[in-house]
């Protein structure tokens, strides 16, 4: 109950608006009358009240058929209306009911029965405004996350127009490593994770120099050492980003290698975390199987026994074990 709570009043008989006026005056209500039908319709639309006191036997348009039309009016499809009547026998409160009326009060109506009545009404009327408000939080929030993928597939696809050779590489490994990650169980949640990072996982190149990351010969040591640190960038531009911080994994740590000479930090083992495993033998594969200017990329098979040979070295050996179980589909 809040002191914003409005109450339409719609009684015709001067008398019952002023008993009503006084019973409420020391309540959080905002009281708001009409004197028939047709005016309280109208005001009921102008108000968008949050409770509505509806007497029945009213002149011209009585409280049933007032009920009704409210009732008619998308606006007003959810508003409280409380039926205060003289009339108690079955049939008028099944005709009250079938009209949209939500609750019924006797003629003359006991006050703290009203009052009761009302402070019910309005509580629900408050959690179910909370309950649309948090679904309200909920879409825009998914809404911000679309965007924010929208905006990642953006990223992505600039990063392979600016090298020629691997275009397309990016789309490829996100969908086969989302496959292997389903394969190895992983949830919904991890999934949508591994997803945004796969689509980043060379994001750090951009931090590298087009003579390095484009070089068609061999990269000198000092090179090599430049191009090593598109990791590092990555990981350095995206864990300020809490949205992006579960999606790290792979970014950073996808060039690490099982027996631990891998880079940047030289992680061995279980320290790499689990979806950069998957990703590693994904991305290696869609390498090896691709051409390049400089060599016709791997046969199927070639690829498969090159994946074998290193399990334990570069990969994971269960993420091997279940990369070649899957392979075909893979």
């Amino acid at each position: 109950m809040t002191a914003s709570s409005k109450i339409l009043i719609i009684d015709d008989e001067p008398m019952a608006r002023a008993a009503l006026e006084a019973l409420l005056a020391g309540e959080p209500y905002a009281l708001h009358f009409s004197e028939n039908g047709r005016e309280g319709l109208a005001a009921a639309q102008a108000l968008l009240p949050d409770v509505i006191l509806l007497d029945v036997m009213m002149p011209e348009m009585n409280g049933f058929d007032v009920c009704r039309a409210i009732r008619a009016i998308y606006a007003l499809t959810e508003v409280p209306i409380i039926l205060v009547t003289a009339l108690d026998d079955r049939e008028s409160r099944i005709e009250g009911l079938r009209a949209g009326a939500d609750d019924f009060i006797s003629k003359p109506f006991d006050s703290l029965e009203l009052l009761a009545r009302l402070h019910g009404i309005t509580r629900l009327n408050r959690y179910r405004r909370i309950a649309d408000q948090r679904q309200e939080l909920e879409q825009l929030h998914q809404e911000l996350l679309t965007s924010y993928d929208k905006t990642i597939e953006g990223w992505s696809r600039a990063l392979d127009l600016r090298d020629e050779e691997t275009e397309g590489h990016t789309l490829r490994v996100t969908e086969k490593t989302l496959k292997l990650a389903r394969l190895a169980g992983m949830n919904e949640m991890q999934l949508q994770h591994i997803r945004r990072g796969a689509l980043l996982h060379d994001v750090g190149k951009l931090g590298i120099p087009d003579s390095i990351l484009l070089k068609p010969g061999k990269l000198t040591p000092a090179e090599w050492e430049i191009m090593r640190r598109h990791p590092v960038h990555a990981y350095e531009w995206l864990s300020g980003i809490p949205y992006l911080e579960p999606a790290l994994d792979i970014p950073y740590s996808h060039h690490e290698k099982w027996d631990g000479t891998g880079y940047p930090r030289g992680l061995k083992g279980e320290e790499i975390p689990l979806a950069a495993r998957l990703f590693a033998i994904i991305d290696v594969s869609d390498a090896l199987t691709s051409d390049r200017p400089y060599r016709k990329g791997m046969s199927l098979e070639e690829t498969r026994e090159y994946i074998l040979s290193q399990s334990g070295k570069h990969f994971d050996p269960n993420a091997v074990k279940l990369f070649i179980e899957h392979f075909d589909e893979l």
